[in-house]
């Protein structure tokens, strides 16, 4: 119930963003006819037709892109005659018999039509709206439809979409009402009801044009991004407490942003400065210590609840199948993790030196592999990412996510730490908080007879992506390429959604944007590479660039090139590619393309895939 009241008002607040501008006028256009017989229906209309698309699409249907394609030139179609009658009255007297009936059942332009003709054509046009709208994929929307995308469409899924949807027309609702009081106001003051008119006539035609050259996309691409999402990531923390997510164990996930860090305490800038000295020459060399304070403050470790059952697993790698009454008498530290989720891989050389310090004082480390792109479900490549990391401890294939319902989880990565009588005491989202973390799990060893080491092990190396990331300078958050959560797009060009089409990288991109070049066929996940040459360029501001890759189909190796401000990265090249910038994509993971050191500046990245085939998922930083 959480859920859908917070979706109603994100949606609300969509009044508020950019994204709506494209509706503005045909929803403006009616302003003056009557709210129950007029508006209403019309914004009745938006809605449905918006809920149901986006609905299927999260289901993933055959053709659900290209049915919304086909009915946005129908709406365009529509809405230029709707646009025509207004500016040219004349016009729908003079079209033929059919074209005029259809014009008055669309535009209810008739004085003589009935309530139930009228309410019809509102809601039609409505409908036509609602196959142009494409509104910003905020917190709230990304976590409804992703979370559908994964777990299936449900009852809860349909009701949070509507709620979202009528939201926005409900706030749009309250524009289109201001803006009839404007122009009646206007009408009586200056007697220009006939120009006014024509004006939203013109309005109309120019936006259909606009939509129908992509010119709308290309000017949203430089209006700054809505405004709104601060508010929405406000809203989405009610549904991340703890608390909501044992009470709602199918609760939608949110992702949980990369470059999270730790302010620096008051007193250690000068230290700080001097530490990042010494630290240059091992991150040149894709080589950062990871430091584990030998001691930390005690932690409050409250009962959080029970560990649930660990039956739902398609697979058990590392070990055989683990259950609570078989881990009985152990401290357990259960985590989330997918193995090309850039912030999962960074607390990996955490895990495993927790895992191999305390393995005889009984602390038992379980990863939880639970997928986010459709090539982690394959479990053949968890076992090789297995490998590729090092990983020993045992580790759940969850593919179905049948122990993150159980868990009610809602994050990668999180882990949940339970004492010897199989109760949660602690938990965390995402990266940080590492002292803490140990400190909870010596104060449960204690609490179960096993004194922690004296000893302060040795700091832990991390190499590639493996290595922190700098939070004091990163400017640039996780970018998805499939047009299922894509945003930032600059390509002059619409894209086609699930249909090779050619591609123009722009001139000059703006900060955080992105572009594709060559023939591209883009899907709901990824995009994929249909010629040789194909690139992909992205104006960016962050220390590292990481790029979630796969190989052609049939797993043949695709060759690339990268390149920084259109020359080879040198010696910022990451640990995935040759100074020159060469580099080949042989397994579907993560991959580390730029590494700098020194000074961080914004720079324009592009990859050249020599090769067809490449899969290309997303763009992630540090």
């Amino acid at each position: 119930m959480l859920l859908i009241v917070i979706a109603f008002v994100g949606g609300a607040f969509t009044v508020l963003s950019p994204c709506i501008l494209p509706v503005v006028p045909f929803v403006f256009a009616r302003s003056e006819e009557p709210f129950l017989t007029g508006r209403l229906p019309m914004l009745l209309g938006l809605a449905l037709t918006f809920a149901l698309l986006t609905g299927f699409g999260a289901a993933g249907l055959n053709g659900a892109a290209q049915l919304s394609e086909y009915g946005r030139w129908i709406a365009l179609g529509l809405f230029a005659l709707f646009g025509a009658a207004l500016l040219f009255p004349a016009l729908a007297a003079r079209l033929s018999t059919p074209l005029t009936a259809l014009a008055d059942r669309f535009m209810a332009r008739s004085q003589d039509d009935g309530a139930s003709r009228r309410i019809g054509s509102a809601v039609l046009l409505g409908a036509a709206t609602g196959l142009l709208w494409a509104p910003c994929a905020g917190p709230i929307l990304g976590l409804i439809i992703t979370g559908a995308a994964r777990h299936g469409v449900t009852w809860q899924t349909w009701a949070a979409l509507a709620a979202y949807a009528v939201g926005a027309a409900s706030s749009l609702a309250v524009a289109a009402g201001l803006g009839h009081r404007a122009m009646a106001a206007l009408k009586r003051s200056l007697g220009v009801g006939e120009h006014v008119r024509r004006a939203m006539g013109a309005l109309v035609l120019l936006t259909v044009g606009a939509i129908a050259l992509g010119l709308d996309t290309r000017l949203l691409a430089l209006v700054p991004g809505a405004p709104t999402n601060g508010v929405e990531a406000r809203l989405v923390d009610l549904l991340a407490s703890p608390a909501a997510a044992r009470q709602a164990p199918g609760a939608e996930r949110a992702r949980h942003e990369e470059g999270e860090g730790q302010a620096r305490p008051a007193g250690q800038d000068e230290q700080a400065d001097e530490q990042a000295d010494e630290q240059a020459d091992e991150q040149a060399a894709h080589i950062v210590r990871v430091s584990l304070p030998a001691a930390a403050p005690a932690v409050d470790l409250p009962v959080e609840g029970r560990l649930p059952a660990l039956d739902g697993a398609n697979a058990w790698l590392n070990s055989a199948p683990l259950t609570p009454e078989a881990l009985r008498g152990k401290v357990v530290l259960v985590n989330f993790w997918t193995y090309s989720c850039i912030n999962c891989l960074r607390t990996l050389p955490y895990l495993k030196t927790w895992a191999e310090r305390y393995r005889n004082d009984g602390l038992v480390v379980i990863g939880v592999h639970t997928p986010e792109f459709g090539f982690e479900h394959d479990t053949g490549n968890v076992k090789r990412a297995l490998a590729n990391l090092d990983i020993r401890y045992p580790v759940a294939v969850d593919s179905d996510y049948r122990i993150w319902n159980a868990f009610g989880n809602q994050y990668w990565p999180a882990f949940y730490l339970v004492d010897a009588e199989g109760r949660v005491r602690y938990h965390h989202f995402g990266e940080g908080d590492y002292a803490q973390a140990g400190q909870a799990i010596q104060q449960l060893l204690a609490d179960n007879g096993r004194a922690a080491p004296a000893a302060t092990p040795a700091a832990p190396q991390a190499s590639g992506a493996l290595a922190p990331a700098d939070p004091r300078d990163i400017g640039s958050g996780e970018t998805y390429v499939g047009y299922r959560e894509a945003q930032g797009n600059a390509n002059a060009e619409r894209v086609q959604a699930d249909t090779a089409a050619a591609y123009t990288l722009p001139r000059q991109l703006g900060l955080n944007q992105w572009a594709f070049g060559g023939q591209w066929s883009v899907g709901a996940e990824s995009a994929v590479a249909r010629a040789p040459l194909a690139s992909i360029a992205y104006r960016f501001h962050a220390r590292d660039l990481h790029l979630v890759l796969a190989p052609a189909a049939d797993g043949k190796p695709v060759r690339f090139r990268i390149s920084i401000d259109g020359a080879p990265p040198g010696v910022a090249h990451g640990a995935d590619v040759a100074a020159d910038g060469s580099g080949v994509a042989t397994s579907a993971r993560l991959y580390q393309l730029v590494r700098q050191s020194g000074r961080i500046a914004d720079h324009t990245f592009e990859i050249r895939f020599l090769d067809p085939g490449a899969h290309v998922y997303s763009f992630t930083f540090g």
